[in-house]
């Protein structure tokens, strides 16, 4: 049997593995089974699985996700149409996956596991909040894309910053909407950013999360560290925000958000952020869909899909074709951004804050 090519989502249901990690090979030969006063009733030879670029594929007709009639078939069928378009997005960099077991709800995984492939490349990133070393996948050929699919990993999020650099590639900018918002009010939030890239002299690329927002993405040339990156992204989201703060706004806690969209400015450094093309695990099994920026008016994230997405995109790269070359960064926007406090550290320090007020 081919190494690393076995479901190992379905050792945790028991329905082709052992408790031990081992499986049946493929093809078992007939046998005879008799009985006392019964005739010999032969037993009927198991089909051998299907085979792509020498990963074999299992249980493809089995539900992907609970609920939802797409198959893991569907999900395979998708990613080998684009893999010639998702394949560089994900190359080169640690990747983490969201996986689906049947019966158990979707988890991320980061390090490989033990009976991943040798072939698979994979580095080793040292994680500072659980002090270990990560070994996490590169994605830089089909076979990869391809066990990987083979395992039930549905959504593919590479890091912003390349394997064996300090440097992000990208500057990006996630949107997202309040609870029970139009995605209007999203794409209204985006020409407010393209507005503030527009005043810094700058451009950018944008495509669907997958969920309910968008994703706006900047490239960045190699003179861009990783502070003055995030420094950047958290300067370009108080502009948008300013330029019309009923519609926008990028208070991190939920609760500060008064109903309006939140321009995120907190995927910076290490952090990772769904590809383009990468399905996601939502109802109907949708993809982040890159699109121009004449195009956001009337779509929603939910129009592109595993079972559309290949056919709209046809021949094209939209995500490589609509990227702008690579921008370094102006003084006044780092000099800005510089000043404003972090995300996530303004927020806890806030919490504490808050708390401190309710015991006095």
């Amino acid at each position: 049997m081919f190494i690393g090519s076995t479901d190992h989502s379905d050792q945790a249901t028991g329905s082709e593995g052992r408790q031990d990690g081992s499986t049946r090979p493929p093809g078992r030969r007939a046998h005879v089974v008799e009985s006392v006063g019964c005739p010999a009733v032969t037993a009927r030879a198991k089909e051998p699985p299907e085979t792509r670029d020498g990963v074999e594929l299992t249980n493809l007709d089995k539900p992907l996700v609970d609920g939802e009639e797409t198959t893991k078939r569907d999900l395979i069928d998708y990613l080998d149409a684009v893999a010639d378009r998702l394949v560089p997005v994900l190359s080169g960099r640690p990747l983490s996956v969201i996986r689906v077991r049947p019966g158990q709800p979707p988890f991320m995984q980061k390090n490989v596991p033990k009976y991943t492939p040798e072939w698979v490349r994979t580095t080793a990133v040292w994680a500072e909040a659980s002090r270990r070393e990560v070994h996490y996948a590169l994605c830089d050929d089909r076979r990869t894309l391809l066990w990987f699919a083979n395992q039930r990993a549905v959504e593919y999020h590479p890091t912003l910053i390349p394997d064996g650099s300090t440097r992000p590639s990208h500057l990006v900018l996630d949107l997202d909407p309040p609870a029970g918002a139009g995605f209007d009010v999203v794409v209204d939030t985006a020409r407010l950013v393209q507005r503030a890239l527009a005043d810094a002299g700058l451009c950018g690329a944008v495509k669907t999360s997958g969920a309910k927002g968008l994703h706006i993405f900047v490239p960045l040339d190699e003179r861009v560290g990783a502070e003055d990156a995030a420094a950047a992204t958290r300067a370009l989201a108080a502009r948008a925000a300013r330029l019309d703060p009923a519609v926008a706004t990028t208070a991190y806690v939920i609760e500060d958000r008064e109903g309006k969209v939140f321009v995120d400015s907190t995927r910076s450094g290490g952090a990772t952020v769904v590809a383009a093309y990468s399905p996601r695990v939502r109802t109907g099994i949708p993809v982040s869909f890159p699109l121009a920026w004449d195009q956001l008016a009337g779509v929603t994230p939910a129009d592109f899909t595993i079972r559309n997405a290949a056919a709209l995109l046809g021949d094209s790269d939209p995500w490589r074709e609509l990227m702008p070359p690579a921008q370094t960064l102006p003084d006044d926007l780092l000099e800005q951004g510089r000043a404003i406090p972090i995300a996530r550290v303004a927020a806890m320090h806030a919490g504490k804050r808050r708390a401190r007020a309710r015991r006095q």
